[in-house]
């Protein structure tokens, strides 16, 4: 190799990189006097270009309050041997280091003299008597936020339920006493009002649904653990979730972090708006994973301004007990689509049993609305006011047919269309039992002569995979009423001549009724 080729290529390697220039001229022999290592310049992000929730939190902040609720507590002669069920021994009694107690000190539980423990919050106790037959009590706190500039505050049925007093904590710690205006238990939404505001809070309004995205940024402010003021940013998980909560499920998931505390507390869209209000989580652990369940701006906006109007909502009540119709059930019954609501029952002197609407009837549309599963129809019918007349159409016997039905009123404990189901007797078995081998289920009479008590299911049976259980019931096979294991044969025999596959067994247990299709034995 020449020298001339030799240096062609050291100044080929100078110009491309400053290290491998130092690198070669080493191996060359040569030791250039200064060596200046070449850097990138620092990165640099215009702020404008980073993505911020610090607008909306300082908008929003000082219309999220915490709220602190404290209820009654009956107080008895031995509260001070405050017992936690271990031979008597008390809480004083236990080792300063001993787990239990080191949870009371260290979460505010209250200890034997009704404080929250040697180092609670004085703000958090007891302000004093309620009456003279007890003493308010710490119970529960949560969040919340204004809904109006003179004091009206929303937050859920659950944190202030049974509260005899209530205090508001501002987001910069003023303390104010406030009172219960109304509260709605299947919506778990609540109002609370400043009594005699002496200022104009800030406020802040219900976001339109037509404007809330799968996607879309969330920021969440409440208090969770105690901890005012929290910030917790996500996105809007998934809509229409059916957490088995009760009829008018149709919750909005996010992905914020939410926990003990953020109850009642609102989620913001970017535009300072209300989206959603906190109200559950799901956590196998007890802390946040990352799954929340806010009710949406749509449902709880009607309903905060009733609130705020009567102290009390007023819905339709159909008064029927229902429950899903499966592609079991369908096909026991003869439908196209496994869709509508099964009657299980009417209730007595309700709207719905005075038109005609009886057991085993399947709710399939209201005024020429189709059905599509028992929330649907609770909801529909609670949107109209108590004394409309609705037309429901139903599927009885395989025929469609309609009934018109004047709604009543929604009783105060009651479900519009509830699928809450009443409990039944629970029949003890008399020793003669007769064996459906078909269905896998042993039975014999019920004692009241009302049906079939259930003496042994066979766990790899249909009837097993199904969830029947010994000291079950069942009163009717197809919406006919059975007394004996011959009345069930006789009215699987006509089904089978029908051409039907499944029938549909009324099922009755300590926590209520429900139907069950089970395949019929075509041999």
């Amino acid at each position: 190799m020449s020298t001339l080729n030799g240096r062609s290529k050291l100044k080929t390697i100078l110009k491309n990189s400053t290290a491998a220039g130092l690198a070669a001229v080493m191996l060359a022999g040569a030791l250039p006097a200064v060596v200046t290592p070449a850097y990138a310049d620092a990165v640099k992000v215009e702020a404008a270009q980073v993505p911020s929730f610090a607008d909306v939190v300082s908008a929003v902040s000082p219309a999220v309050v915490s709220v602190r609720v404290q209820s009654t507590v009956q107080q008895t002669s031995d509260e001070s041997n405050f017992s936690f069920g271990f031979g008597g021994r008390g809480f004083e009694d236990l080792p300063d280091d001993h787990p239990l107690k080191r949870f009371f000190k260290e979460f505010g539980m209250p200890g034997p003299d009704g404080e929250h423990g040697p180092d609670a919050n004085p703000d958090r106790r007891p302000r004093g008597h309620a009456d003279g037959k007890g003493r308010l009590r710490p119970t529960s706190q949560g969040s919340g936020f204004f809904i109006s500039e003179d004091g009206y505050i929303v937050t859920n049925n659950h944190v202030v339920d049974d509260g005899a007093a209530f205090t508001v904590v501002l987001n910069d710690g003023t303390e104010l006493d406030a009172k219960l205006v109304g509260k709605d238990s299947r919506t778990d939404l609540a109002v609370l009002k400043i009594e005699n505001p002496k200022q104009k809070f800030t406020y802040v309004e219900f976001a339109e649904d037509k404007d809330m995205r799968v996607g879309d940024w969330v920021v969440a402010v409440g208090n969770p653990f105690g901890l005012g003021g929290t910030v917790t940013a996500g996105i809007i998980s998934a809509r229409g979730r059916d957490i088995g909560s009760g009829p008018y499920d149709d919750y909005i998931q996010i992905d914020a972090a939410v926990n003990r505390g953020n109850s009642g507390g609102p989620d913001f869209n970017l535009s300072g708006q209300v989206v959603g209000i906190n109200t559950a989580i799901f956590s196998p652990s007890g802390g946040n994973v990352g799954i929340a369940f806010a009710i949406p701006a749509s449902v709880a906006k009607g309903v905060v301004a009733e609130l705020m109007k009567s102290g009390s909502v007023n819905r339709g009540w159909l008064g029927v007990q229902i429950q899903p119709v499966t592609k079991d059930i369908a096909d026991s019954l003869g439908l196209a689509e496994a869709s509508g609501a099964l009657v299980v029952a009417p209730q007595q002197d309700s709207p719905g049993g005075k038109a005609g609407i009886k057991q085993g009837d399947v709710v399939t549309a209201v005024n020429g609305d189709p059905i599509k599963d028992p929330r649907d129809l609770a909801k529909r019918i609670a949107a109209f006011a108590p004394g409309t007349t609705v037309d429901v159409s139903i599927w009885r016997e395989g025929k469609s047919s309609s009934v018109k039905v004047e709604l009543g009123q929604l009783p105060n404990d009651q479900a519009a269309a509830s699928t809450d189901e009443n409990g039944s007797q629970n029949d003890t078995a008399p020793s003669t039992e007769q064996a459906l081998a078909n269905l896998g289920v042993s039975v014999t009479p019920a004692e009241d002569g009302k049906g079939l008590t259930i003496v042994d299911v066979d766990p790899d049976s249909d009837a097993g995979d199904k969830g029947l259980k010994a000291g079950e019931k069942i009163t009717s096979v197809n919406n006919q009423a059975v007394a004996t294991a011959a009345d069930v044969m006789k009215v699987l025999d006509q089904a089978k001549k029908d051409g039907r596959t499944k029938a549909l067994f009324q099922i009755e247990s300590e926590s209520g009724s429900r139907f069950v299709a089970l395949p019929i034995n075509q041999g």
